[in-house]
């Protein structure tokens, strides 16, 4: 099971590989979108995120001219470009080719990684669309960009959307949006949109808000360093996890500093999975492996002094001690003042057969 809550939603979010939703392996993705500029840097990191455990690669499509106006500025700390920048020229060198992109992507349908991506426009979709591209994430910056959810919603297929900078009615009308198109595939991705993002920023617990407001499938998109945070919101239930990855921590790019190696990817997808292992069903019971301690280590009624037939058990003839396979510790007072049916010499542990 992902979730202990009682309240998660039964809704699951089938895609092309798997079945996201409670109950189902956690999905982990890894982002490489933002770290690769050409096509063997792109397949060396669909390798890499393969070979350490990641369940599907993601890109981004986007182009400068259709992302971002001229005008745009940053002022965004934790970033290469702060303060008074340029976004649009920050799209421009970031920008992949398109043929780059076509090549990387039919790469990994041809290692059989999956590989979906984020449009920035609806003409982003429309390319993705000639590529096959069987599953849409939305970025946090188009939580509220109606048409375009509206646009890949019509498209029937399945939704990832990160909710990073919105509040709970910004959210509703998103989720509005796209179930309002008949598309019911859609999983909701918490999101704290910095980068990196500092943990007492995260407020995972509105993850679960999103799950029991919407009775969707909800997963988390991180920008946190390290893999502690992600370990925390599949304790919470997270259907789904999206990290940055890189070969590269110190390479150009905005990403590559709060990006997972391979060996950190590799680290968090074990973690999850032990998470997940230690999750459980929620039913309290002894585990199976809990079978010889409980015998072993639970107590006994006890006799501290020989006991003769035909005796009455007194308060003073008996304790409670280990093991646990004889009359239960919780019935002690009741043993007392019972007639031994036989000998019971002193350390034995008592049975119902011994006693009238």
């Amino acid at each position: 099971m992902t979730s202990f809550d009682a309240q998660a939603p039964s809704k699951t979010v089938a895609l092309p590989d798997a079945v996201i939703g409670p109950g189902r392996p956690v999905y982990n993705i890894a982002e490489i979108g933002g770290n690769f500029a050409t096509a063997a840097e792109g397949k060396a990191l669909i390798d890499a995120a393969r070979g350490a455990g990641a369940d599907a690669v993601k890109i981004q499509t986007y182009r400068a001219a259709t992302v971002s106006s001229r005008k745009a500025r940053f002022a965004a700390e934790g970033m290469e470009f702060t303060g008074d920048a340029s976004q649009y020229e920050m799209f421009v060198k970031y920008q992949i080719d398109d043929a780059v992109q076509q090549d990387v992507y039919e790469y990994a349908v041809a290692q059989g990684v999956p590989i979906f991506s984020t449009p920035g426009h609806q003409s982003d979709v429309d390319q993705l669309e000639e590529l096959g591209n069987a599953v849409y994430k939305i970025g946090s910056d188009d939580a509220s960009n109606l048409p375009l959810l509206r646009y890949v919603a019509r498209l029937g297929k399945p939704i990832l959307l990160s909710t990073g900078m919105c509040t709970m009615e910004e959210t509703r009308r998103a989720v509005d949006a796209v179930l309002g198109e008949g598309n019911a595939e859609l999983v909701l991705l918490h999101c704290v949109t910095n980068y990196p993002a500092a943990p007492e920023s995260v407020n995972l617990r509105a993850m679960v808000a999103l799950r029991h407001e919407f009775g969707l499938p909800t997963g988390y998109s991180d920008h946190v360093l390290g893999n502690e945070v992600c370990l925390a919101a599949v304790a919470l239930g997270a259907c789904v996890i999206e990290k940055h990855f890189t070969l590269d921590k110190e390479a150009d790019g905005p990403d590559h500093a709060l990006s997972s190696t391979p060996d950190e990817f590799r680290a968090l997808v074990d973690g999850v999975r032990a998470v997940e292992a230690a999750l459980g069903d929620g039913i309290k019971r002894p585990a199976a492996s809990e079978a010889t301690t409980r015998r072993n280590n639970r107590k006994s009624v006890v006799a501290l002094l020989d006991i003769k037939a035909g005796e009455r058990v007194g308060a003073d003839a008996i304790d409670i001690k280990r093991p646990g396979y004889g009359i239960e510790s919780r019935h002690w007072e009741a043993v007392v003042g019972k007639v031994a049916l036989c000998d019971i010499p002193a350390e034995e542990i008592l049975t119902g057969e011994m006693l009238g």
